[in-house]
């Protein structure tokens, strides 16, 4: 029988270092932000890829961003000179298409197309502010509401309630009918009347984001409610808003377009509704100037079904339950 070997001894010292083979660099700890990002640009990517196979939302997508570089390139699209009434460069009142007037010319001899660039500019820009303070007033009063509960949410669904129950129209018409006509008094009547149905929606997602096991988690080791509203609870209800966000800004071009066409819009700046307005104040819809009418209405119809295109497309994305289908 073959005795054990025996275990080596190191009577001179422990190895060198040539004897050692080296072990693997100690892990350097990564930092947290960069994680984040990282995480986010990799959901980006893969709402990006899941929206690039939906076909509708890419046509309205395309659609918005054609209206978006002529509204950001009008200066070198149409002279602005052109919006003047007095302006030298205008044709004859009433002219019909031509080649020098593609889409005619109005009461003043003024080119509709001149007109038509012009007007994407203050249309959009009206729909993207008012957009944005309802989307700020209605999220925040509906994570309050749904985060904090009690009272709060009583007193704050009831004043939701109320915006809910009066008529959005008539109520804008009085708003903008007491306040001087401007840009900006038609911005804020449009969004401190469009946030009701977005408050409504963040509160019922927040009832549901707020008893997760995250958050109750996070709640017993000590968070506070700042934490967990920006860290836990915006972030999981603010794809709903961004998808919301999408669908109002269509519900506030018509809201601007349909206040300038009653009247009650800003009489120094040209936007698709006051062009409708001025047309059909002075009888082209009798007299057979279509010319006048089709193509403000066009923009408006195309850029409100390209956002809800695009609404619809995010709303399958975000979405469980459609995306499965």
């Amino acid at each position: 029988m073959r005795p054990p070997e025996a275990l080596p001894t190191y009577e001179e010292g422990p190895p060198t270092g040539t004897e050692l083979e080296p072990g693997p660099p100690p892990e350097v700890p990564r930092d947290p932000s960069r994680i984040a990002w990282t995480r986010r640009r990799a959901s980006a990517g893969r709402i990006w890829r899941t929206y690039r196979k939906n076909t509708l939302g890419m046509i309205g997508l395309a659609v918005l961003i054609l209206f978006a570089l002529v509204a950001i390139f009008a200066p070198l699209l149409a002279n602005k000179e052109g919006l003047k009434a007095t302006c030298p460069c205008n044709g004859i009142p009433f002219s019909p298409p031509s080649l020098q007037y593609p889409l005619g010319t109005d009461n003043y001899g003024r080119s509709v197309l001149t007109l038509t660039i012009w007007g994407s500019r203050v249309s959009l820009t009206v729909g993207l502010l008012a957009t944005a303070i309802s989307m700020v007033i209605g999220s925040f009063i509906g994570i309050v509401a749904g985060y904090r509960g009690g009272v709060s949410e009583s007193v704050l669904m009831r004043l939701t309630d109320w915006f809910l129950v009066i008529p959005f129209l008539p109520l804008a018409i009085v708003l903008a009918s007491v306040l001087s006509p401007s840009l900006g008094v038609i911005i804020v009547v449009i969004g401190i009347t469009s946030w009701p149905s977005t408050a409504r929606i963040v509160r019922a997602q927040v009832l549901s984001v707020k008893t997760r096991p995250y958050v109750e988690r996070s709640r017993a080791l000590g968070a506070s409610g700042w934490h967990l509203n920006t860290r836990h609870i915006l972030p999981n209800v603010g794809p709903l808003i961004f998808a919301n966000t999408i669908l109002t800004v269509a519900v506030a071009i018509l809201s601007e377009s349909t206040l300038a066409f009653l009247g009650l819009g800003d009489p120094l700046s040209t936007s698709w509704g006051t062009i409708l307005e001025n047309a059909f104040g002075t009888g082209a819809a009798y007299a057979g100037q279509w010319w006048w009418i089709v193509p403000p209405g066009l923009a408006i119809v195309f850029v409100v079904l390209a956002f809800t295109l695009c609404g619809f497309a995010l709303d399958e994305i975000l979405n469980p339950k459609l995306r499965q289908r």
